[in-house]
């Protein structure tokens, strides 16, 4: 598929950002006043700022409420009403740490499962895609939780629980990307199965659909070379988990100033393997322009 800058900025951001609030509920670090509103107003800022960018990838934004409606069959209905009540019970969280000196353990802890809860609705989105067999796998609502909370982990300045969450991360990513690979010709979905003329013999186009682009063209048909991805995959793990692990560990000492280059590698490289997590999908829409 055609990686849009606005679901990647959306699906890493907002991750990032719910990560946060996900620790920030159980009291992880543990803060109040001036310090609990700069670690809360980053994790709002990237939580709802990847929230409003997927917007931009909407036919008609303006119709943005609409997706509220559907949520007994839409994962996206329920992704949208599950960031709104994280965000609700957040701020009442948030508001007792910063002026009232007090944390309600109860309301963190509904307000962490429901964070945990977006992100895990954001994965659906495209897990439950049978369209684009490489995200209809368990890997993918795997691969968002655990980057999700490695990130938000290292966001909060938990390195030790940081360490081993991103470590984790990096092997959920992997998997992801080597059973992925597999899972379109696993599908089993040809011309002849999309045609239901298999019984008859071998099914090819006798003409292009048309002869212009198109919307499913732009959109649901991109590929790229092996080679490039191969070496973007390497980048994106490097980055993503390799230079944050070493640099907790053997900067340790530095405390929090060692997040701060930490947060900038690991920032990158999830955002060159989400851009690798579109760019990758094998939309069975394909079939029919022979790109598959």
């Amino acid at each position: 598929m055609h990686p849009a800058p606005s679901v990647i900025i959306f699906t890493v951001f907002s991750g990032l950002g719910f990560g946060m609030l996900f620790w920030l509920g159980l009291g992880q670090p543990l803060v109040v006043s001036w310090t609990a509103f700069f670690f809360y107003l980053i994790a709002y800022v990237f939580a709802v700022g990847g929230l409003l960018s997927s917007m931009f990838h909407l036919g008609h934004p303006e119709r943005f409420l609409k997706a509220f409606t559907q949520w007994k069959t839409s994962w996206l209905s329920r992704e949208g009403v599950l960031s709104v009540a994280t965000l609700i019970v957040m701020a009442l969280y948030a508001a007792a740490e910063v002026f009232l000196y007090t944390q309600y353990a109860v309301l963190g802890l509904i307000g962490a499962l429901l964070a945990l809860g977006t992100v895990f609705g954001t994965s659906m989105i495209y897990a439950q895609l049978k369209t684009v067999p490489r995200w209809n796998h368990w890997t993918t609502p795997v691969m968002f939780m655990v980057l999700s909370l490695g990130g938000g982990a290292l966001m909060v300045g938990e390195i030790w629980t940081a360490i081993p969450l991103l470590v984790i991360a990096g092997l959920a990513q992997l998997a992801h990307w080597f059973l992925g690979d597999g899972q379109f010709k696993a599908a089993g979905s040809t011309m002849e199965s999309a045609t239901q003329l298999g019984s008859i013999g071998k099914v090819r186009a006798f003409e292009p659909p048309h002869t212009g682009t198109n919307y499913l063209l732009r959109e649901m048909v991109h590929q790229i070379g092996r080679k490039h991805a191969q070496t973007l995959r390497i980048l994106a793990i490097v980055l993503a988990v390799v230079v944050p692990v070493l640099l907790l560990l053997v900067f340790s000492s530095l405390g929090h100033w060692v997040a701060v280059p930490a947060v900038l590698s690991h920032v990158a490289g999830v955002l060159m393997s989400r851009w690798l997590f579109f760019a990758q999908a094998e939309h069975v829409v394909g079939l029919y322009y022979g790109q598959r």
